[in-house]
């Protein structure tokens, strides 16, 4: 059957909704550290003391110290091989990122549709309420006695441990909608998180990598690929073919 082109020669078939969740293991090869590292610990912090709103309460400069370290790793990491390798995905698939990472990567390498779940380490908001409408791009540092419009304290946007995560319903309607569903570099223990891959439908192709697979039997149609993120992207893109 002859495929139907426009006058431009380009191809009148839809491309498949290609939905990819990342977590830290395809950052880690750009040089950022994981964000729980085996000992608990998160750049030699507690992550509950700089993580949660209990950390912020207690002592909000050690807080905002520690995210403008953060704010200056993602500064001067690069993306690397994986990063790249989705963006080239968006010539053959209309491809929706949902991540976990807080860096801006994926922008950086070239994907064009990012949703992030837990914030985003290069934006700022008040630390009085969660309203999208007072969301601020920050390069440098926040510091204490930088204010919100509403007089408040400005703070990391970023969502820590026991608060809400707002974009976990646009995330979860986008992963019900996707023909392929990718997860790379998460261990999916962080929920709701982790609770996506269940929501995709359960025909649809489904594929994750990572060096340690996770506890993924009871998942249909799933095809692990233990490796990086760098290296099973290449594997991953061979397999996506078929459906091309």
């Amino acid at each position: 059957m002859e495929e139907k082109k426009d006058q431009s020669g380009k191809s009148l078939i839809p491309k498949k909704k290609l939905v990819v969740l990342t977590g830290a293991g395809i950052s880690a090869e750009s040089g950022l550290k994981t964000f729980r590292d085996s000992d608990g610990l998160w750049e030699g912090y507690d992550i509950y003391e700089v993580a949660s709103p209990r950390g912020w309460k207690k002592d909000p400069g050690v807080v905002l110290d520690f995210y403008n370290m953060r704010r200056k790793d993602v500064a001067n990491a690069k993306p690397n091989a994986a990063h790249y390798g989705l963006a080239e995905l968006e010539k053959d698939f209309a491809i929706q990122i949902i991540t976990q990472n807080i860096d801006d990567l994926h922008e950086r390498a070239g994907s064009s549709n990012v949703l992030h779940l837990h914030g985003q380490i290069f934006k700022m908001r008040s630390s009085m309420h969660y309203d999208e409408r007072m969301i601020y791009d920050i390069k440098g540092d926040i510091n204490m006695g930088d204010l919100a419009p509403d007089g408040a304290q400005l703070r990391p946007h970023i969502v820590w441990f026991d608060e809400a995560v707002p974009m976990i319903e646009p995330a979860a309607e986008i992963v019900s909608m996707a023909d392929i569903f990718v997860v790379i570099g998460t261990s999916l223990a962080v929920y709701p998180a982790a609770g996506l891959l269940n929501v995709a439908a359960d025909e649809i192709p489904k594929y994750i990598i990572d060096k340690n697979i996770p506890h993924t039997r009871s998942v249909n149609n799933l095809t692990a690929i233990e490796s990086t993120a760098s290296e099973g992207i290449l594997v991953l893109k061979k397999r996506l073919q078929q459906y091309l």
